[in-house]
């Protein structure tokens, strides 16, 4: 069998990732597992690996896969050999270890292609592109604002405006400076507001670009294994078993306070309009990110952190321990034996 293609969804979380994933995955020719966030989360630690000789490969996979395996949403019916993984590494690379384990995800379900929605991957296009020269990316975008407002009640990522802001434009920027260095044949760019208002026509457009065929059970999602194990794993993912909400936009309007808006506007302001979102204040108070109001956003990012992790079900938390024991036994086991 042919090895199969990849395709990378890039652009921010919360902007409707999972959805597009789990919509994705109800085609037989595309195996689109929940991200682990393989290259996000190992990329900061390969330096505690050395050198990557034979051992130092074989520790990599060894701790990627358990990672991989501790997922929150688990990977049904996917095994990761360790030993295979090794065999079929072409170079001793994380982003080669990253393809060959969702290569195996769609050979386990016997499709064209896998798909990634670690949309921090945007920032490895470089070494992705080494390891896969054929990868296609779906940039998925959305009103920050409202990225924003999800963002803030979600356990994971920061929680002030100003935080928010600034990641989630430095990631549009990231995505349409790769959109400039790729053929058109190889990217496709579509918006969360247009996916949720005319679904059929977005998907079918998607599918033709990947050169698969569409199909209306694409849109039935909500119905399938992927949507309930992916919805019963947290609570920021309970939308999926439900039908697509329509309306699910704007949310900023009302939910943002004091400053929110024109802080956002102020950071974002140019990126929104580049990606066709219209602005709504003037931009022109520029001592809101003055040094000492700088300051205290970083004071009240880290209390509303912790507010929202005190406020989190505890299942939602639980789910993430696994993972997290494992980093945690990575960096000792490598501060006792850096050379592993």
């Amino acid at each position: 069998m042919k090895k199969p293609a990849g395709i990378q969804i890039i652009g921010t979380q919360r902007s409707g990732s999972n959805l597009l994933r789990v919509i994705l995955d109800q085609s037989e020719d595309i195996a689109s597992p929940h991200p682990p966030h393989i290259l996000t989360t190992f990329v900061p630690l390969l330096p505690l690996y050395g050198p990557l000789d034979q051992a130092a490969y074989r520790a990599l996979i060894s701790d990627v896969v358990d990672f991989v395996n501790a997922n929150p949403v688990p990977w049904e019916g996917i095994f990761a050999d360790k030993e295979q993984l090794f065999r079929q590494s072409e170079v001793f690379s994380l982003f080669e270890l990253n393809k060959l384990i969702y290569q195996q995800a769609a050979l386990t379900k016997g499709s064209k292609y896998w798909c990634c929605k670690s949309m921090g991957n945007v920032y490895y296009a470089t070494e992705l592109e080494k390891v896969q020269p054929d990868l296609k990316y779906i940039f998925l975008y959305r009103d920050g604002r409202d990225v924003a407002v999800s963002f803030k009640k979600a356990v994971v990522g920061e929680k002030h405006t100003y935080f928010l802001a600034k990641q989630w434009k430095q990631d549009q920027d990231a995505c349409l400076e790769l959109a400039s260095r790729l053929d058109s044949s190889r990217f496709f760019a579509l918006n969360y507001e247009s996916l949720i208002t005319h679904p059929g026509q977005i998907v079918q457009k998607l599918c033709n670009f990947l050169e698969i065929s569409y199909s209306e059970d694409m849109l039935q999602f909500y119905r399938s294994n992927t949507s309930r194990i992916t919805a019963a794993a947290g609570e920021m993912w309970s939308n999926l078993e439900r039908p697509i909400i329509s309306n699910n936009t704007g949310k900023f309007l009302k939910d943002f306070k004091d400053t929110d808006l024109e802080l956002f506007e102020l950071i974002a302001g140019d990126t929104l309009k580049r990606l066709g979102y219209a602005l709504h204040t003037s931009m022109t108070s520029s001592n809101l990110v003055s040094e000492e109001m700088i300051k205290k956003y970083t004071i009240e990012n880290a209390l509303l952190r912790k507010e929202i992790l005190s406020s989190a079900k505890k299942s939602d938390l639980e789910r993430r321990e696994p993972q997290l024991a494992i980093l945690h036994a990575i960096k000792n086991r490598n501060a006792q034996n850096p050379q592993i």
